[in-house]
């Protein structure tokens, strides 16, 4: 019959079957047909600095970019992005060899993933967890083992003992993330010291997720997992300029790490996207040399939007956990009468004009995600109250 198909087999890879639209694309369609305020996807509502848009303006008009940049990324970009490492954190990068440009860190996750794993390799990674690394796992033919960041004085919270007891013969890889997305964790140098430690001892290496490097709040310090000993050899770093200078549709990331490292990422990357975002890189290489004052300006204006959201969040009775670094905040639905993140998440727009993001989404574990529930802070002052304001009036 026409339309039919003869075989019976489902269409999609049954490594991705458990995966269908990302909840960021339904929370976010759901914030259009209800007119809600989007709280739920992490982009800002205003862009990032003039002179850094100006520059890709001007990079568009010189005809640079335009056409296929190379393959690792423009030399002026990888340059930008080694010098950026070293002026922060005393990482030394060699531009050519230990650079690679990506269409964002979502890509970078990707590629170092499928590059570095076989199938039925183990990776032990924070959960909950960003939804696009189980996804690339699945996609690597690799086992996920989750190590759950618990609740834990006003807080999440990683239990080293739980960490080096999911490590096996098995386990590859780390993949790591801080600033932790959705819980905000900042991870400590005491925390970063053992996971160097561990992976040492048991030689593994280690990808970790660093986006948010530059939004830490308070006391939190954030420290790269390459700076510690014997990191610099077996970690591939990732970073974003979407989250840094508020550009979230360019997809700029990149990939720093040893040159074996860096080679193998590059080689399922070519394969990916090839090249990307060319104009984009000339602007964001002059952006990683901003002075200070716009980092710190960054991270000021952020905290601030931080405490307006988390002030309304606790006023409107949920529990509201520390956020010490990202632009996210995770609540406990449960002091509301709630215990059903996805279905308040849904009911929400209907209930308050807003929507946010339920957190099992990103758990193995549904039911230890069930009660909490994600807003992201990345928006305009009054957007913040006028949400505020929504939340306590429910």
């Amino acid at each position: 019959m026409t339309g039919m198909t003869s075989s019976a087999r489902p269409h999609l890879n049954r490594r991705l079957a458990e995966f269908g639209t990302t909840i960021f694309a339904e929370m976010s369609a759901l914030a259009v047909s209800t007119g809600s305020i989007n709280l739920g996807q992490g982009f800002p509502d205003t862009d990032g600095p003039e002179e850094v848009r100006e520059a890709a303006v001007r990079a568009l008009r010189d005809g640079r970019g335009n056409q296929y940049p190379p393959g690792p990324g423009i030399p002026e970009l990888r340059t930008a992005i080694a010098a950026h490492q070293l002026r922060r954190y005393g990482l030394s990068y060699d531009p050519d060899t230990e650079v690679l440009v990506t269409a964002g860190a979502t890509e970078a996750i990707a590629a170092s993933l499928l590059a570095l794993l076989e199938p039925d390799d183990e990776v032990v990674a924070l959960e909950p967890y960003y939804d696009s690394y189980a996804a690339s796992i699945a996609m690597a033919g690799g086992r996920r083992v989750p190590v759950t960041l618990r609740p834990d004085d006003g807080g999440f919270r990683l239990d080293l003992d739980e960490l080096r007891a999911a490590v096996t013969d098995r386990t590859r890889l780390l993949l790591i993330n801080t600033p932790h997305n959705p819980t905000g964790t900042v991870l400590t140098r005491a925390e970063l010291a053992a996971i160097a430690e561990l992976a040492v001892e048991r030689d593994l290496l280690v990808v970790t997720d660093e986006v948010y490097e530059h939004l830490v709040f308070d006391d939190a310090e954030h420290l790269p997992l390459a700076t510690f000993p014997g990191m610099r050899e077996r970690t591939v770093t990732i970073g974003s300029a979407g989250k840094t200078f508020s550009f979230t549709g360019w997809k700029v990331g990149w990939v720093t790490a040893a040159p074996e490292l860096v080679s193998a990422v590059r080689a399922v990357k070519q394969f990916l996207t090839f090249v990307s975002a060319g104009p984009f890189q000339y602007a964001v290489a002059e952006a990683l040399a901003l002075p200070d004052a716009y980092f710190d300006g960054f991270r000021r204006d952020m905290r601030v939007r931080r405490d307006i959201l988390a002030q309304g969040l606790t006023e409107a009775g949920f529990e509201v956990f520390r956020t010490a670094g990202t632009y996210f905040i995770t609540t406990d639905i449960r002091p509301l009468g709630e215990k059903d993140g996805f279905a308040f998440c849904r009911a929400l727009p209907e209930r308050a004009g807003v929507v946010a993001v339920p957190n099992a989404v990103f758990y193995d574990d549904r039911e230890a995600g069930a009660p909490f529930v994600r807003f992201a802070f990345c928006k305009r002052e009054e957007v913040l109250r006028e949400a505020a304001q929504r939340l306590r009036s429910m």
